[in-house]
């Protein structure tokens, strides 16, 4: 995806949160700015102009060209990256220190860590003095008083499956409506270029694909259609065996080892969620019913990346994940 070329604002130095707070005050609309609005500081900074966003926590007034902004979860990273805006913050997942792999190291470097996704340091985060805040209602609803509180936040209601809708609301919010059409149709020329190279859409139908995450310390996880790696799936209208219609709410059929045979397909992707050996993956995929899978019989069977696959859910990481979809499943 594009290559961030913003500059960044101000240096990071230690702020406390009361003024923080107090800065996060000044967010009506006002008059044209210079070129560095919404990073100025003093009496005498002209206010920013802002514009009203539509959220999962009603409208919201944002800075129509916000500068330093902090993203709570990895959906709205990767949406700020794909955009071509660099977050002065971000979160990390509980199980790795610093932000995915999948993300250019150029792309995140300078990005401060403001803590664990659904757990973030808020006097960290008003230190950055952020002008503002992409989260999730369902990440960080409990804590939207506080956050707005320090900068305007727009979250959205949930995660997963309505990526391409939350996608839409983080362009706005950027104000990167024009940079938004040009990601997705990218993205749309790609489905129809993979979907091609696997044979056309008929053959792609024909393809049963499943995708079994194993995580730790819960259920085996067959994932069904409502969901990140189920779109991208539905996008390149491949097949999906019966079991995925069986999925909680659409989300996911769980299973014990003992029931892994139910995951059975031509392909099956897997990924795992923290310890092979805690999580059970290597045991379960050691198994005889495992082994007799016809996947895995003709070697269809192929280990992705979780946090790509599952914890990405953006353009960016679709991209990716496009690309891996094409080399497995044409072998």
């Amino acid at each position: 995806m594009t290559t961030l070329t913003r500059r960044r604002g101000l240096s990071l130095g230690a702020l406390a949160l009361a003024g923080a707070l107090a800065l996060s005050a000044c967010g009506s609309s006002g008059s044209d700015s210079s070129s560095d609005a919404g990073t100025g500081t003093g009496a005498d900074a002209a206010p920013a102009r802002t514009h009203t966003v539509k959220t999962a926590m009603g409208d919201v007034e944002v800075p129509v060209n916000p500068r330093r902004v902090v993203v709570l979860d990895t959906g709205e990273l990767d949406s700020a990256l794909s955009l071509g805006v660099r977050p002065v913050g971000a979160t990390h997942s509980a199980t790795e220190d610093g932000f995915p792999a999948y993300l250019p190291s150029e792309e995140t470097k300078g990005i401060k860590v403001v803590g664990e996704i659904a757990n973030p340091d808020l006097e960290t985060v008003a230190s950055l003095k952020p002008d503002l805040i992409l989260t999730s209602e369902v990440r960080d609803g409990d804590r939207y008083e506080q956050l707005k509180a320090i900068a305007p936040t727009v979250m959205t209601e949930s995660t997963g499956t309505a990526w391409k809708e939350n996608f839409q609301l983080h362009a706005d919010a950027l104000g990167k409506q024009a940079e938004a059409k040009k990601v997705v149709a990218a993205y749309d020329t790609h489905v129809a270029e993979v979907t091609e190279a696997l044979g056309g859409k008929e053959k792609a139908a024909a393809t049963e694909v499943n995708f079994v995450r194993f995580v730790e310390g819960s259920d085996i996880r067959i994932y069904g259609k409502q969901n990140y790696i189920g779109s991208i799936l539905a996008d390149l209208g491949l097949g999906r065996p019966a079991i995925t219609d069986k999925a909680k709410d659409g989300f996911s059929y769980d299973v014990s080892p003992e029931k892994i045979d139910l995951a059975d397909a031509d392909v099956i992707f897997t990924s795992t969620y923290g310890s092979p050996e805690k999580a059970g993956t290597t045991k379960t995929m050691n198994s005889g019913l495992w082994k007799g899978l016809k996947a895995s019989k003709d070697g269809k069977v192929f280990e992705v990346d979780d946090r790509l696959w599952i914890a990405g859910i953006g353009y960016t990481a679709a991209d990716q994940i496009l690309d891996e979809l094409r080399t497995d499943l044409t072998k």
